[in-house]
């Protein structure tokens, strides 16, 4: 090792603002980009923007007025009001509680320990703390905390302050109009052989039959064990199209949704001073009017490459759309980038967090690559979408008294459709799907 200077030629890529900048614009949503162009706005005094709120509004409009069902209320879509666009404030959970409680006859000392039991609660509608620990922090005596918890428990919605989730299923059963007394006592004492499925043990126990402990179990199925998470909580975030796939004179069309983007002019009281200023004032003027050449020269080439991958897409994924029960064909990333020429990396970020409005309901632009299932000889088998798609028509076809097991749903699959998939993806699908194993599937009535 020595100290000196010496000369080497090498080559590296180096990033300028700019590209950086285009690269970060690819992968933006429509929503996040329409954001960053306000922030560019804001910081350039040559980029003005041209709102065009009224037109999507008014499209938006049209779109629920054509998807609203006939003989649906008597709202007119035509008649919009500013007001119906307004926030509205969510009521959180103790807040929703305490109005319910001002209308309960107590007296000053039991309205405040039953709002100190309204905030003890968990989100999710269940007690944070046991009662023994809320009836020491306020000197309650026995009888006045069960009397708090009974008032806290009697409030909408039902289940509100259990202190499990038993507890929790037999408040709702107690507040239905038509009690169902052998609802109530499987939960009340044989909620663990009921979640283990050991209903044998429950019907010789009670002499009842496996098709009366089947019937409980369905109606528990429609209880709410978090009753609390239905009040409150954030306001929906609605999704926004990138992009269109529909049909135009039968044919499949693409349309990229640039109505939701501003339009950038340039700043007519600038014009001036780029033609003939000079000093410093016109060289600040020169930057800020190359960012905004270079911004919308990104935008264009963001939306071309987002409008390319979407018709390579389509392309490769006509027959879904084409067929009502179509399934998606094994695709990947790297099959459309040698499609268009792009890097792996380019289609990857063309995708990121982009949504297409499509005749088959609003999809994520990653869900079209899908995955495929390779036969013994290692080549491309069918995809996993369309082997989903059989599994659960298997299933719904199946003896429920008799489900089928993921090993009989394998065999089926080679047997029926000359599909080959092992016992572990059939699980690993089915658990995907949402579908429950064989032993839970299993029906007595």
């Amino acid at each position: 090792m020595e100290f000196g200077l010496f000369q080497q030629q090498t080559t590296s890529l180096v990033m300028t603002n700019e590209l950086r900048q285009a690269i970060s614009l690819l992968q933006y949503s429509t929503v996040d980009l329409a954001a960053f162009i306000e922030e560019q706005a804001l910081e350039n005094p040559l980029i003005e923007l041209k709102d065009r709120s009224d037109r999507v509004l008014s499209e938006h409009i049209r779109m629920m007025r054509e998807e609203r069902p006939e003989g649906e209320g008597t709202l007119d879509w035509s008649q919009s009001s500013p007001f119906d666009y307004l926030h509205v404030e969510r009521l959180n959970l103790s807040d929703y509680l305490i109005q319910q409680a001002r209308d309960l006859p107590l007296n000053k000392n039991e309205f405040e320990w039953l709002c100190y039991f309204i905030y003890s609660l968990r989100d999710d509608g269940y007690l944070s703390r046991s009662l023994h620990s809320l009836q020491a922090d306020l000197g309650l005596t026995d009888q006045e905390a069960e009397k708090t918890l009974y008032h806290l428990q009697h409030l909408e919605p039902a289940g509100i302050g259990a202190r499990s989730l038993q507890e929790c299923l037999l408040l709702q059963l107690q507040r239905k109009k038509q009690r169902d007394p052998l609802a109530e006592t499987i939960v009340e004492h044989y909620m663990e052989l009921l979640a283990e499925k050991r209903w044998k043990m429950i019907a010789d126990d009670l002499q009842i039959s496996l098709a009366d402990v089947q019937r409980v179990y369905d109606c528990i199925q429609h209880l709410d064990p978090r009753p609390g998470s239905q009040i409150g909580g954030e306001p929906t975030n609605y999704l926004v199209p990138d992009v269109t796939i529909d049909w135009v004179e039968g044919e499949l069309t693409i349309l990229l949704q640039d109505d939701y983007l501003p339009k950038i002019t340039l700043n007519r009281q600038y014009q001036t001073l780029l033609t003939d200023g000079e000093g410093e004032a016109a060289q600040y003027a020169k930057e800020k009017y190359h960012q905004m050449q270079w911004l919308v020269k990104s935008i264009q080439q963001r939306q071309q490459t987002l409008l390319k991958v979407t018709e390579a897409i389509l392309r490769k994924q006509r027959a879904f759309f084409e067929e009502k029960e179509g399934a998606l064909q094994p695709l990947t990333l790297r099959e459309v980038a040698e499609e268009i020429g792009v890097h792996e990396s380019t289609v990857s970020r063309a995708t990121t967090n982009k949504y297409a409005q499509t005749p088959r309901g609003l999809l994520e632009l990653k869900s079209f690559f899908v995955s495929s299932i390779s036969s013994r000889f290692g080549e491309k088998g069918p995809s996993s979408d369309s082997v989903k798609k059989l599994v659960r028509k298997l299933v719904e076809e199946e003896n429920k008294a008799k489900p089928l097991s993921d090993q009989k749903i394998a065999h089926l699959l080679k047997d029926q459709y000359n599909v080959e998939a092992s016992r572990r993806v059939i699980a690993k699908y089915r658990d995907e799907l949402g579908i429950p194993s064989s032993t839970k599937r299993k029906r007595y009535g």
